[in-house]
């Protein structure tokens, strides 16, 4: 158990180092800078990613922000403390070379999406459930020209083929960047269209948190919780943060 005192910051930075059993590696550099194309440099010398490719940023921004991610390491590089890094890496790495499969799966997240699955009691949580999720249905219908089908309980609705394809084609519109975020955000909340509004900014971070938590948080005020699971919420919106985060950072 925790400290009733424990902040936020501290239960996730707490969660981040437990994540990790195996020795993290030294800091073994004494400056993190920007180098010509917004590349990030250790010492002067460029950071690879996992695949061994240039990190290069799109946006000073964002390069930006990386760099103080870097700096802020403290004896060791801890990259559960890193989102931003860590989602450059993936942008550089798969977005590009598994385009068609990240598209795929983004597709068929399309197809079982979170939003289209609704609880038929109690009353409470069916309202809000309709309150955070007909937006998105809506917003759907309005930006994407899809209809998709909604149904209480958890057995299988399929979707019309036109509607998933035509969120796949709203997530190949994007440039790598983006994309990943997309996906990620995509993986995180459960919805599609809920981060498909995230992305191109028909939602607030706020709302989008809100919405993909709507079944959590009712739990939570029904019967509350406990310290293993707000540390995992916490973990969760660290990532969300971070991703929400990286799109304003995109945009120059």
């Amino acid at each position: 158990m925790t400290s009733e005192t424990e902040s936020d910051d501290e239960r996730m930075r707490r969660l981040m180092k437990d994540r990790y059993e195996r020795p993290l590696p030294k800091r073994f550099y004494a400056t993190a800078s920007i180098g010509p194309e917004n590349e990030i440099l250790l010492d002067g010398r460029a950071v690879k990613t996992p695949m061994k490719a240039r990190l290069v940023l799109p946006t000073r921004k964002l390069a930006e922000a990386i760099a103080q991610e870097w700096q802020a390491q403290e004896q060791v590089i801890n990259p559960g403390l890193m989102p931003l890094t860590k989602y450059a890496n993936t942008a550089i790495d798969r977005a590009v070379s598994e385009r068609d499969s990240v598209l795929s799966d983004f597709e068929k997240y399309a197809g079982s999406d979170l939003v289209c699955y609704r609880a038929d009691k109690p009353p409470a949580l069916v309202d809000m459930q309709a309150l955070h999720w007909n937006p998105v249905i809506a917003d759907a219908a309005t930006h994407l020209g899809a209809t998709f089908r909604t149904a209480t309980g958890i057995v299988h609705v399929a979707q019309d083929a036109h509607a998933t394809a035509a969120a796949r084609a709203a997530a190949a519109a994007l440039d790598p960047f983006r994309l990943t975020v997309l996906y990620n955000l995509t993986t995180l909340t459960g919805s599609a269209l809920l981060s498909l509004m995230l992305v191109a900014g028909r939602a607030s971070p706020e709302q989008g948190w809100a919405a993909a938590h709507v079944d959590e948080d009712y739990q939570i005020a029904e019967w509350g919780t406990d310290d293993e699971a707000m540390a995992r919420r916490a973990a969760r919106r660290m990532d969300h943060d971070a991703l929400t985060g990286m799109l304003d950072l995109l945009a120059g």
